[in-house]
């Protein structure tokens, strides 16, 4: 049930309220507070006797109050009693305690839209428990987002207040991927005018609205459609190549995953080559690529190659070993 029609039936009260208290006070000229305990006792059907006697313009008054008052009070009542069985006592609480934990937060990533492609997002962040923040304006939607444990808003995601609400000036990046490109376009915008170094993923439906998203301050700029079909391509002309990138990308029954990791200021491996750090034999990993600090990307790196604080390596290698290896790097 909405909370807002017990907003409602609460100011309908208060409005009848003061009409029998001013009108009391006006045309009867009663004192204030006998004017409200008039009022009071008519809308409650007490039974309690005239105050002074009533003149004609009083007893209108009286008998509008008795009328309203008791529909006004009845459905009031009926909305609480709704609320204390229906549970939204429990879900104002829940709703706190959720806004609470969002508080909380840090480093974590606020999601636009929970369709198919943010469905899919959430899924992977939340099994590599990685915090993220899920933005939704339909309710059936919440449902079903409450229902997985997910954090998340029941806002417009292309307000500043609902990107202020999940956090932006706490979070590490944002990741825009509602159907709409307008509103992934004003989405970027948005957060950008918030925090403008923000991290921001976009989602594309048409390739040529990516421009617009890269001028709107996206970083990264996605086109699920544009993607899929390139890749339904790869299958028919590089079946083999789809499979090593699947096992190395997306895990798989042997357990390998591909996975980037980032050399600390104060890692042991700092100024050791490829063959120094050891990395290959210790963790069993292979190096694919390496991100220099100053974004050169080199491939297949040659054993020579030396880290450097703010390098990041990407690598092959069992899923737990990779961790290890993380916690060196």
């Amino acid at each position: 049930m909405d909370s807002r029609k017990l907003r409602y039936s609460l100011m309908m009260l208060v409005a009848l309220i003061a009409f029998g208290t001013f009108g009391y006070y006006i045309f009867e000229h009663m004192p204030i507070f006998d004017a409200f305990y008039m009022t009071i006792i008519t809308i409650s059907t007490v039974g309690f006797s005239e105050i002074v006697p009533l003149t004609r313009v009083g007893r209108t008054i009286t008998v509008v109050i008795i009328i309203l008052g008791i529909s006004v009070g009845t459905y009031t009542v009926g909305i609480i009693v709704q609320w204390l069985v229906g549970g939204e006592l429990q879900k104002i609480f829940g709703r706190r305690k959720l806004h609470k934990q969002i508080t909380d937060l840090k480093n974590h990533f606020i999601i636009c839209g929970f369709g198919r492609i943010g469905h899919i997002i959430c899924k992977e962040l939340f099994e590599d428990h990685i915090n993220f923040v899920v933005i939704e304006q339909n309710p059936a939607v919440i449902e079903e987002l409450v229902s997985l444990k997910y954090l998340c808003l029941e806002m417009d995601a292309t307000s500043e207040e609902a990107l202020q609400a999940a956090g932006i000036m706490r979070a590490k990046g944002l990741v825009t991927a509602v159907n709409s490109d307008a509103n992934n376009v004003f989405i970027t915008l948005t957060a950008k005018g918030l925090r403008p170094d923000i991290f921001v993923l976009a989602r594309a439906s048409e390739e040529k609205n990516e421009e617009k998203l890269i001028k709107a301050g996206a970083t990264r700029v996605v086109s699920p459609y544009l993607i899929g079909a390139r890749r339904m391509a790869h299958v028919l002309k590089r079946p083999t190549v789809v499979d090593f990138l699947d096992i190395a990308t997306m895990g798989n029954q042997l357990g390998l995953i591909m996975e980037e990791a980032k050399v600390g200021p104060s890692s042991g491996l700092i100024g050791k080559n490829l063959i120094e750090n050891r990395l290959r034999q210790e963790f069993g990993v292979i190096i694919v690529a390496i991100k220099k600090a100053a974004g050169q990307m080199i491939f297949n790196p040659a054993a020579a190659e030396t880290l450097e604080a703010g390098d990041v390596i990407v690598v092959i290698g069992e899923k737990e070993h990779l961790k290890r290896m993380s916690a060196i790097l």
